[in-house]
């Protein structure tokens, strides 16, 4: 038997998007609107290409996708925000077992969210689910120079917690998220939400959080 989290890393670092809260419909909706304004529609292709990637990464492929100039491209993540946000603001839930192992693990082991979402949309994602005094480091987009797969946010995550990043365990649901995590050293459990994710590079994949809930 594994031995409880606590007691096999020193720090526990959570993804928001799609792992920690159920965003990625909210991110759907939000992408389909968007893609309305322009006259397009939105695919699961689309999902698939920006799922856990960069500003600067969704700002090219929307500008791209939607015939518009690449300088063009930060107006429309901008705009994707701003649609985001007030869906955020209405309500979020968290995904199965999240919610739940947050609470199991809160002073038992520090925690941290690292998420590649702009500090806005965090902080107001975190507020409507109630957590936002769950985490004692929250790192975003704009406290690094480099969002996920650079490992830039997770290694902020872990300086900021005081623990070595090859003692923390990331949890992540994208591949972009997985990269970032292990270039930047960390051990990483994947939850993938579609069976299409790749997350070969994961150190262990499982179905729910709720598996965790066990070992701790």
């Amino acid at each position: 038997m594994l031995e409880p989290l606590p007691d096999r890393y020193r720090a526990v670092v959570f993804d928001l998007d799609g792992l920690l809260l159920d965003t990625e419909d909210l991110w759907r909706g939000a992408e389909t609107e968007l893609f309305r304004e322009h006259g397009q529609t939105f695919t699961f292709d689309d999902k698939l290409a920006v799922m856990g990637t960069s500003f600067e990464h969704t700002a090219g492929y929307f500008a791209e996708r939607l015939g518009s100039a690449p300088e063009e491209g930060t107006a429309l993540v901008n705009r994707l925000y701003e649609i985001m946000e007030g869906l955020l603001r209405l309500q979020v839930q968290g995904r199965p077992g999240a919610i739940e192992l947050v609470d199991r693990l809160r002073g038992r082991v520090p925690m941290a969210l690292a998420s590649n979402s702009s500090r806005q949309l965090v902080s107001t994602a975190l507020s409507t689910a109630g957590l936002t005094d769950a985490f004692a480091a929250i790192v975003t987009a704009d406290d690094v120079d480099a969002g996920k797969p650079a490992p830039d946010i997770y290694l902020l995550a872990c300086e900021r917690l005081g623990v070595r990043p090859e003692d923390s365990l990331a949890l992540e649901d994208s591949p972009s998220g997985i990269a970032a995590a292990k270039a930047a050293g960390l051990a990483c459990i994947a939850v993938p939400q579609f069976a299409e994710t790749d997350v070969s590079e994961a150190d262990r994949v499982i179905d729910s959080l709720e598996e965790l809930l066990a070992e701790t």
